[in-house]
């Protein structure tokens, strides 16, 4: 039986997944722009209403938190593509019968995804920059890193959670609600847009099980909002990695793989 290197030597036949998603992204931000508008909307709702009852000097604190919610919700829209494309397109059977593996799926729609999410990023960052620099807490080369890298392990982690949860969806009128109740959920829970000092005693004690909670005291810690030292900023990094983890190898268990 011919195969694909066999009939076309000279194609590659890896190194194309990611690449092949990032066009789609993009083409789907172009098409359609109102696709990189709506990422922005939400976070900035919760901006404005918080800017007009609390105290200045919190704005880089919830401009950090609007980051990490934008960041957390690319797992709803991961749930939704994957579970269309099985559900509806049945283009999951096509990548299970590929060389392509689960793995590279998931990275490639998260990928996608990212590309939608990158203007409202973009435009929290410069947000971020401005109250930073007029609130005394200035976005400085080490804070921006500590930036990135919490931004990158949440994308992975809830890109994993939404495709885990999207294999075990039956209907496409599921996809909705349990995307929004799941991620809400989250982001409701962690202290993204306060300080955890301001959650009750068992509000905290249930946050401590998130990595975003972690996320946010990293980057907290890192721009000077809350104090930390060096060493509470290491115990920071080692949870949020174990609780990145631990919920990676949960949802890669969970996420069914050509069985559904």
């Amino acid at each position: 039986m011919a195969t694909m290197r066999s009939e076309f030597p000279h194609v590659p036949t890896s190194g194309r997944a990611v690449p092949a998603f990032l066009i789609v992204g993009w083409r789907w931000i172009s098409r359609n722009p109102a696709v990189a508008i709506t990422p922005v909307l939400l976070p900035f709702i919760f901006l404005y209403f918080l800017s007009l009852i609390s105290p200045p000097s919190l704005l880089p604190l919830e401009v950090v938190g609007a980051m990490l919610f934008t960041m957390q919700n690319i797992g709803s829209w991961v749930l939704g593509d994957s579970a269309f494309w099985r559900i509806e397109c049945s283009l999951q059977d096509m990548f299970v019968a590929s060389p392509l593996s689960r793995v590279r799926y998931l990275f490639g729609i998260a990928v996608e995804n990212l590309i939608a999410m990158l203007p409202a990023l973009t435009i929290l960052t410069v947000l971020l920059m401005w109250a930073g620099a007029r609130e005394g807490t200035p976005l400085t080369p080490y804070a921006f890193l500590v930036l990135v890298a919490c931004l990158g392990v949440l994308w992975v982690l809830f890109s994993a959670v939404g495709i885990g949860i999207s294999s075990r969806i039956r209907t496409q009128r599921e996809i909705w609600p349990v995307g929004n109740l799941t991620f809400t959920i989250l982001g409701m829970l962690s202290p993204l847009y306060y300080p955890l000092s301001a959650l009750p005693p068992l509000w905290q004690d249930a946050a401590r099980f998130l990595p975003t909670t972690y996320a946010a005291l990293l980057i907290q810690g890192a721009l000077g909002i809350t104090p930390a030292s060096p060493t509470q900023m290491a115990f920071y990094a080692l949870l949020l990695v174990t609780c990145a983890s631990v919920g990676l190898v949960i949802m890669l268990r969970l996420y069914r793989w050509g069985e559904a």
